[in-house]
């Protein structure tokens, strides 16, 4: 964080930064200049200048990035959209327009992304997810309009001459968030801010005025004007950034995860008067931190997900048991389901979901390991309904482990340790990270002299049993196993005469 202590040197240290700006964005610049338009390096390229740090791909400004790799670099101009292209044209590489609806035009130089706005001065229909977007006539009127004052400062290309006329410089200082107008306008005008309000406190570690967080309480319905796809997308930034539980707090506390994620709001359950069992968000929230912990290079989105989502079964199925205590029996399956159900709604890629539904659904599945008494063929079984999420599987279950009881969480690590030396035991003598029969269904209709159909399936679900239970065979005592299933089950096997008894009837 920036230091005020001295000004001038805070100042200076900015234009040192934007120095290291890439050098097309001066280019840039001096387009404009010949072409008599001003240009403006705004949003989070100035504020991560102040900070000293580089893009984070989950603290991408209000405005513009992408989200995936370094932020884009965005600028406002007093140039119209079409004047943009026309100035820029054979100077950048490539251009996109699909923004230019709203006032914004993309280029592509060197490698490097320019998001390039005409000033605007929108306003938004109470009812409507988009701006009606009319274009401003200064610098002034185009920042006011945006989100927090620590993404409203400016810095012009190629001069670098510092604009910042709403204090974001000392908000940064004092690690504040505010809007650079009355909060609540704000929120009327784009809802979607209270999510990137409680992301930048997660990722920057801003903490909300009071009359911020006011307004995002009292906001907190507009939120329901948003498409689930935008919404989706900050929730998404909030989890891969630095510190997703203070976020997610935000969230609960004003009353936006109810109407976004509202599962996450209702693990916050009351302890019984026995103390049976722990407050479901809390020890959520714990585990969280601990699997974020064992993360191997940066955020994990995926394994994030499980961890918060991991136990939202249990609301559901919390049963009171006779003389004290709480049951949640099969709150993993619930939590599979409902996880589905949510990732689903707000538009998650299917492969996300699959992963993720996947992780809670398992994520149990350890602690009927007990004492180290599973046979080879349910650490088989493991490995196989893991599948590529294996790796993610054991981080989940360690971080799942939040008892103070420190001699249940050494025996709990050490069953862990002797499942995974088992599991890479097995895997030194056979292949066992993608289980498959070793008769194929292909396999299984020549041998057997079948069409394809469902009884093809429920062979190769037998072999796979096989599979599981006796390990590899190899290949004729395979079919050898597949041909007295054939038999036991009434399949007459190709060049075999059926006894009179085994004869079709007539």
């Amino acid at each position: 964080m920036i230091s005020l202590d001295n000004p001038r040197d805070s100042a200076e240290q900015v234009v040192s930064n934007l120095l290291r700006v890439p050098a097309p964005a001066d280019e840039l610049g001096r387009i404009f200049a010949d072409h008599g338009h001003t240009l403006h390096l705004v949003g989070g390229s100035v504020r991560d200048a102040l900070l000293g740090r580089a893009g984070d791909p989950s603290d991408t400004s209000a405005t513009g990035g992408t989200g995936g790799g370094a932020p884009d670099l965005d600028f406002t101009t007093d140039a119209r959209p079409e004047r943009v292209l026309e100035i820029t044209r054979g100077w950048a590489e490539a251009t996109w327009d699909a923004g230019i609806a709203f006032g914004t035009v993309g280029l592509a130089r060197r490698g490097v992304r320019f998001e390039v706005t005409t000033y605007r001065s929108e306003s938004y229909d109470r009812t409507s997810r988009n701006p009606a977007v009319t274009y401003g006539e200064g610098l002034q009127e185009d920042l006011v309009r945006r989100d927090f004052t620590v993404n409203a400062m400016a810095v012009s290309v190629p001069g670098h001459d510092f604009v910042d006329l709403f204090g974001g410089m000392a908000d940064l200082a004092r690690g504040v968030l505010r809007t650079p107008g009355p909060p609540e306008a704000s929120f009327d005008d784009d809802p979607l801010r209270i999510l990137r309000a409680a992301r930048f406190e997660a990722a920057l570690g801003l903490t909300p005025v009071p009359e911020l967080v006011a307004a995002m309480r009292s906001r907190a319905s507009r939120i329901s004007i948003v498409s689930p796809e935008r919404v989706r997308d900050e929730l998404r930034k909030l989890i891969a950034s630095r510190d997703p539980v203070a976020g997610l707090e935000r969230l609960v506390e004003v009353g936006v995860a109810d109407l976004v994620l509202p599962e996450l709001g209702a693990m916050r359950m009351e302890i019984d008067e026995h103390h049976q069992h722990k407050d479901v968000y809390a020890h959520t929230m714990t585990v969280l931190r601990q699997a974020m912990a064992l993360e191997d290079d940066g955020p994990d989105e995926i394994l994030r997900w499980a961890a918060l989502l991991h136990d939202i079964g249990k609301p559901r199925t919390r049963r009171h048991i006779a003389g004290g205590g709480v049951s949640f029996h099969h709150h993993e399956v619930v939590g599979r389901d409902m996880t589905r159900r949510r990732l689903v709604a707000l538009r998650f890629p299917k492969d996300v979901v699959d992963a993720i539904s996947s992780l809670v659904y398992l994520h149990l599945r350890f602690h009927g390991y007990g004492s180290g008494e599973w046979t080879d063929a349910a650490v088989r079984r493991y490995v196989h309904d893991a599948g590529t999420q294996l790796s993610r599987l054991h981080k989940l279950v360690r971080s799942d482990c939040t008892t103070r009881n420190r001699r249940k969480a050494e025996n709990l690590a050490r069953a862990y340790r002797s499942l995974e030396e088992r599991i890479a035991d097995l895997a030194a003598h056979e292949e066992i990270a993608a289980i498959r029969p070793e008769l194929s269904g292909d396999d299984i209709m020549a041998l057997l002299g079948l069409p394809p159909s469902r009884l093809v399936g429920q062979a190769r679900a037998y072999m796979l049993d096989v599979r599981f239970e006796r390990g590899l065979l190899g290949r004729e005592a395979a079919e050898a196993e597949l041909f007295r299933w054939a038999r036991e089950n009434d399949i007459v096997i190709p060049g075999e005469t059926p006894t009179p008894d085994e004869a079709p009837d007539a």
